[in-house]
């Protein structure tokens, strides 16, 4: 009876059982994209000349493509983002912006208040009503 190794190799030996690493995605920095970019424009409209750089770098065409959109978009940061999920936003913003708008509500609210009370005080004196003052009801108790 023939062993599973001598059936999947015809000269006897144990299959190659190596482990190959996993390949991982490239990632072009902003100066080499940048270079890139240079290169190929200088070329001009010779497709045989960026095809040529294309090949050497073993870039596709639809790389310089996404690279030119974002020259366009204007940053340079925008040519080397990352990729993957966007970061997760700061959980207490939402909470620091509420409350700012809360805030001014209340600074407003606040200032009208404080114009309704003049204008009591005002009408107050001409018809000569006395109002109490907090200082008034201290000394009353």
């Amino acid at each position: 009876m023939e062993t599973q190794a001598a059936v999947s190799q015809p000269n006897g030996s144990a299959p190659d059982t190596e482990v190959l690493p996993r390949p991982r995605r490239r990632s072009f920095n902003a100066k080499y994209k940048m270079r890139i970019l240079d290169e190929t424009d200088r070329a001009g409209e010779k497709g045989v000349d960026i095809g040529a750089i294309l090949r050497r770098e073993a870039l596709y065409s639809s790389h310089l493509a996404q690279w030119r959109k974002e020259r366009e978009g204007g940053t340079l940061a925008a040519l080397s983002k990352k990729r993957g999920p966007k970061p997760k936003k700061n959980p207490l913003a939402d909470e620091v912006e509420r409350l700012r708008k809360e805030l001014a509500s209340v600074k407003r609210q606040l200032a009208q208040a404080e114009v309704i009370i003049d204008v009591q005080k005002k009408v107050a004196s001409l018809l000569g009503i006395p109002l109490k003052t907090p200082d008034d009801d201290e000394s009353a108790s």
